[in-house]
């Protein structure tokens, strides 16, 4: 019975995903004023992503794959999937390009045979976290993914298609363990994350102020409207930036830093530093001010983490602060 239940919930799960990921993506085309010729497939793309981005975010749906499968079928499916979205939006739209699914079908083969053909070993691990942020902080996912209106950028597809790529290679195929993954917080993730957000909000704002690259902006809007926002700015952090950064710094980076160096507060210190380097190009490289504030952010979010033990926990506190300076700060 409780198979069941879980397999029923599994599939609720990601039969939501894509119907709320349709409805959403129909209404912000109708907001744009796209033609329906082009919404209609972009809108079908997204939703396939995200039902795929869910499914490899969901344990039961994991383990199943694994069971029946083995590392390299596994990988020949993971590759295989991201061509879909790609073929899905830009055959109907006029965009489609062999050397952009090429492109697209290479990298996906890359990070998905990664730990079929190479071991487990440190510097291999380094290596596979290198690549990953390479492709997600460059250019590569924008060039490739071709929008057919300026209004609606691309990019994001490749960006979630990589990521959940990279987070199914770890769990599915490495058999790595991460500690508290999953989609949804509970309730001492949120205890444990807001906590840690609000001891940031202090220290970052003085540091922001200082740094110059952070200033209040109130939003000439009524309050449920910037409520709104604030709500639907949170989840897409929650669920796109945040889970993606955390697990791959306080999930994955934290803890090798950790039995490596064999101190906590060593491997906390190392992985903030790391991760404040990664946000280096933001808005223009080098960009060391923004560089030092997210360093500090990464400080808290790692805090979080071992509090709960949970990269929940951490993506609760960074979802919060990225959606505090979206909100009000940018």
């Amino acid at each position: 019975m409780r198979v069941e239940a879980g397999r029923r919930h599994a599939a609720i799960a990601l039969a939501g995903t894509v119907v709320l990921a349709s409805v959403a993506g129909l209404l912000y085309a109708c907001a744009l004023s796209i033609p329906a010729r082009l919404a209609v497939p972009l809108t079908a793309a997204f939703a396939v992503e995200a039902g795929l981005y869910v499914a490899v975010c969901l344990e039961r749906v994991r383990k199943r794959l694994a069971a029946r499968l083995g590392a390299p079928a596994l990988a020949l499916v993971a590759a295989a999937s991201a061509l879909a979205p790609y073929a899905i939006y830009s055959l109907p739209t006029g965009e489609f390009s062999w050397r952009a699914l090429g492109l697209v079908g290479a990298l996906a083969a890359g990070v998905s045979f990664w730990y079929v053909v190479l071991p487990r070993r440190p510097a291999i691990d380094l290596l596979f976290l290198a690549l990953v942020a390479a492709a997600l902080l460059g250019p590569v996912f924008p060039a490739i993914y071709a929008s057919p209106t300026p209004r609606v950028p691309l990019g994001i597809l490749g960006q979630m298609m990589w990521t959940r790529l990279a987070i199914f290679e770890c769990l599915a195929i490495a058999g790595m363990s991460v500690r508290g993954f999953s989609l949804l917080p509970r309730r001492q993730d949120w205890a444990a994350g807001t906590l840690n957000f609000l001891l940031f909000l202090p220290v970052g704002a003085l540091l922001g102020w200082a740094l110059g690259c952070a200033g209040l902006h109130v939003r000439p809007a009524p309050w449920w409207q910037t409520l709104g926002l604030a709500i639907l700015t949170f989840a897409g952090m929650l669920w796109v930036v945040a889970l993606r950064e955390e697990f791959f710094f306080r999930g994955l980076l934290q803890e090798w830093l950790q039995s490596w160096m064999r101190s906590e507060m060593a491997a906390l210190a190392a992985a903030s530093v790391l991760f404040g380097l990664a946000h280096l190009p933001f808005r223009g490289f080098p960009n060391w001010r923004f560089a030092a504030l997210a360093a500090v952010a990464g400080f808290f979010y790692g805090r979080a983490y071992l509090a709960a033990r949970s990269v929940r926990a951490a993506m609760v506190t960074h979802a919060l602060v990225n959606t505090v300076w979206r909100v009000f700060f940018s």
